[in-house]
């Protein structure tokens, strides 16, 4: 069940959705919807290294993809602070900067396995990426504004903008933060992915990136940061992005750091393979806690502890490996769940909410033996 497609503000230039879809297209990404522009990575392109290349990053977008000039471009920095700053990109660059591997996933990620179905873009698996990020810590520009005393909470502003159900007018594209979540999940203020010049689709001039939690907090095309005393409530933090259950007892959450989560990206499904020896490989995260286990079950069997690779991080994914043995021929179904070192591990199925977010079920995936 999809929503209807937003109108745009079109007081400010946008990527035509008809030019980014088929450049979505060209670079193999599995298109959810062409306007606004949302499409997901292929499960199998995952497996290209702890970086995605930025062409098979998937991409989540509420309303078009805005075009700036950045020569024109500016951030402000505002509200309750000592010091307002309008910094140019330029500015930003000139900036002690810092590279950071980040994995972001869309909080719908894994939608379509909730049932009954619930409205919203009908995501595979693949609303995941990693990419390299590079930018300004956003600790260091607060600090050069200097925060009041009496400052809480840290709200983001996104070029893009559209309309939204219930709501007349144009509806930016907002987030917040706290500061006290600001210092527990470090953000950076990105120019830069994967050691190159920010692209549109990922919210250039400028964007926000918070690591460890859902993407929608790591707001693209960046061009306001208002320090305020008064909590948030616009449309992205209030009305959408939270838990919500039919149960009136239980009270709705917002959504926040990723849930762990592990997916099989070799073999694919329903793939043909030769019995014997057979190579299993993905990849798991989780905004809690760094991975410290990941295991696989074959045809209904015990599960079993796969290899690691890498050190442990709570910022991006994190490989592993296993060899299992077929000796006889016909399907088999592999399960992989992941536990983190929080003792967080994935549900058997799905935990349905109103709007679709956090469906971290077990991943199965069934192969053909010959």
């Amino acid at each position: 069940m999809r929503a209807r497609n937003p109108e745009v503000d079109q007081a400010i230039p946008a990527m035509d959705p008809e030019e980014a879809h088929q450049q979505a297209v060209r670079s193999g990404l599995v298109i959810q919807r062409s306007d606004p522009l949302n499409c997901e990575t292929s499960i199998p392109a995952l497996k290209a290294g702890t970086a995605m290349p930025t062409a098979h990053h998937y991409l989540r977008n509420h309303f078009r993809m805005p075009t700036l000039d950045s020569a024109s471009w500016r951030l402000t920095v505002a509200g309750l602070v000592e010091h307002p700053l309008t910094l140019s990109l330029g500015d930003l660059q000139g900036m002690p900067s810092q590279t950071l591997d980040v994995t972001l996933e869309c909080a719908g990620n894994g939608r379509s396995t909730l049932r009954p179905p619930v409205e919203g873009e009908p995501w595979g698996l693949g609303a995941v990426s990693t990419a390299e990020w590079t930018g300004v810590s956003l600790s260091e520009v607060l600090n050069r504004a200097g925060v009041k005393p009496t400052a809480t909470e840290v709200i983001f502003r996104g070029a893009d903008g559209g309309t939204v159900g219930g709501h007349s007018g144009i509806t930016r594209f907002e987030r917040s933060l706290t500061l006290d979540e600001v210092r527990d999940f470090p953000p950076l203020l990105a120019f830069a992915m994967n050691a190159e010049t920010l692209p549109v689709e990922h919210g250039f001039p400028l964007r926000l990136v918070v690591p460890r939690w859902y993407g929608v907090a790591s707001v693209k095309w960046l061009t306001e940061i208002d320090v305020t005393d008064v909590t948030f409530r616009g449309y992205f933090q209030h009305e959408r992005y939270f838990y919500e259950w039919d149960d009136d007892r239980r009270p709705r959450e917002p959504v926040t750091v990723q849930r762990v989560r592990a997916l099989i990206t070799e073999p694919k499904p329903d793939q043909e393979l030769e019995r014997g020896d057979l190579s299993l490989r993905g990849l798991a995260w989780s905004g809690a806690a760094p991975i410290a286990r990941v295991e696989v079950s074959a045809a209904g069997g015990p599960w079993e502890d796969a290899h690691l690779e890498g050190q442990p991080t709570r910022d991006s994914w994190q490989w592993w490996e296993m060899t299992i043995r077929a000796e006889h021929p016909g399907a088999v179904t592999f399960r992989v769940r992941a536990t983190d070192a929080a003792g967080r591990t994935q549900p058997e199925q799905p935990e349905w909410n109103r709007l679709g977010y956090g469906a971290n079920a077990i991943q199965e995936v069934t192969v053909r033996v010959r």
